[in-house]
């Protein structure tokens, strides 16, 4: 009979426990008959010594097989997407709706905030009414019927994962590629998926700073994912600004919806279409990008959207006049250029934590969301902007919060005399 302080022991020494005993500790962990000090001092141990390439798949396994594991019998291919976190990030917002219009089906289980970025379940409870956990007859209806359902994960999808990254979050152990890996696949491939695109994000508004650090995990996810049996595929992108000009919950939505509506393309465009195209490749369905390009600018996905929202509770007429139905801030400021020049840095660390300040993001897990606050309008690197110009617009509850922030997104933003060099949207692939 497999003990909780024989694997530890184990792990202590260097030794990587078996399959069998790493799904014994997953099933302890969901069911509580493993304690949260040696939740602790496992996940420690792995963070310390680490595992083997087979070691990590299988922790995956035996956290992704702690719950239920959902299976969709449907006429076309499941699939989903994830991210691991960036700042102005709604990909999943516009890609979810495209891909639906494009004939797969995407359950994609989604997360909130975490430290400086934002979570699609608090930018879509913005959404009045929006319902972020049905119950599963209901999670496979909405995906039938549309094609898409973007929700949370319910409390029988990876238990052990709850519980152990919670331990994680206190004991300095969250920041190790085996954790995070297990982590996040195991939730994702709970959802019964045929096919997955990772979109692993690099530079200074992302967790992983370094392009080395980030390519280091999405081999990790990628070789994990395809040894448990999901096809998939991983970009490495550029995070060293804000991939779209709004910053929140609220604004993220109504950027989101400039795109699927045809009134703005740019990087959230960009980056919709090619994650889109690596699923729908995976999934044998040639000309991926052409296809999401439709989809997008015939307002088909714009449909899909709109008829997700209505089925999880959110109002009939979203799509039409989305603005109506959004929550405004009653204090919306310019933060001036303190002087001419060039944007050559964004600290977008810097950016997404004057967010949380405003309120649009926890410091604790008990904190309270505004939906209304944030930022918009925020410059690219390489635009040229003249005294008084604006860096970016703040829109906060309070003149004093309206005003720290605009005083941290000038310090954020650096001016320079000559423009940066261009960078790509897509740094790297990973197959």
């Amino acid at each position: 009979m497999t003990d909780a302080r024989r694997v530890i022991a184990a792990l202590r020494r260097g030794e990587e426990p078996s399959a069998a005993e790493l799904g014994w500790f997953a099933e302890g962990l969901a069911d509580g008959s493993v304690s949260a000090a040696q939740g602790a001092a496992f996940a420690m141990g792995i963070c310390l010594r680490g595992l083997s390439d087979p070691g990590r798949v299988a922790l995956t396994l035996a956290m992704r097989d702690s719950g239920k594991v959902l299976d969709w019998d449907l006429d076309a291919p499941v699939v989903d997407k994830h991210s691991t976190g960036g700042l102005g990030d709604c990909v999943s917002l516009v890609l979810a709706p495209a891909l639906a219009a494009c004939g797969v089906y995407v359950p994609m289980i989604s997360g909130r905030g975490l430290g400086h970025t934002g979570g699609t379940l608090d930018k879509l409870e913005s959404i009045p009414g929006y319902k972020v956990a049905p119950d599963e007859a209901r999670l496979r209806q909405i995906v039938s019927d549309v094609g898409c359902a973007i929700v949370g994960a319910s409390a029988d999808i990876a238990p052990a994962d709850k519980r152990l990254y919670a331990i994680r979050d206190v004991t300095g152990t969250v920041e190790s590629l085996d954790l995070i890996t297990a982590s996040i696949l195991s939730k994702k491939l709970a959802a019964g998926l045929q096919a997955l695109v990772l979109d692993v994000k690099t530079g200074s508004g992302a967790f992983m700073k370094t392009e080395e650090e980030s390519r280091a995990l999405a081999q990790a996810l990628v070789a994990t994912a395809n040894a448990a049996g999901c096809p998939t595929t991983a970009l490495i992108t550029d995070m060293d600004q804000p991939l779209a000009p709004a910053l929140g919950n609220a604004l993220e939505v109504d950027a989101s919806m400039q795109v699927l509506t045809g009134a703005t393309r740019g990087p959230l465009f960009e980056l919709t279409v090619a994650l889109g195209a690596e699923l729908l490749e995976t999934v044998g369905i040639d000309d991926g990008a052409r296809r999401l390009t439709e989809a997008l600018e015939s307002g088909a996905a714009a449909e899909r959207f709109g008829r997700m929202v209505y089925e999880l509770g959110g109002p009939l007429a979203f799509v039409e006049d989305w603005r109506r139905f959004l929550p405004e801030s009653p204090v919306i400021r310019e933060v001036p250029a303190p002087a001419d020049g060039v944007v050559t840095a964004i600290d977008g660390e810097a950016l997404g934590l004057s967010v949380v300040d405003l309120g649009g993001g926890r410091r604790v897990e008990e904190d309270e969301v505004d939906p209304a606050v944030g930022l918009d309008a925020v410059v690219r690197l390489g635009d040229r902007v003249a005294t008084g110009q604006p860096l970016a617009r703040v829109h906060a509850a309070r003149a004093e919060q309206a005003e720290a922030a605009s005083r941290a997104v000038t310090a954020a933003i650096t001016l320079g005399d000559a423009a940066p060099a261009p960078r790509e949207l897509v740094r790297g692939r990973v197959a």
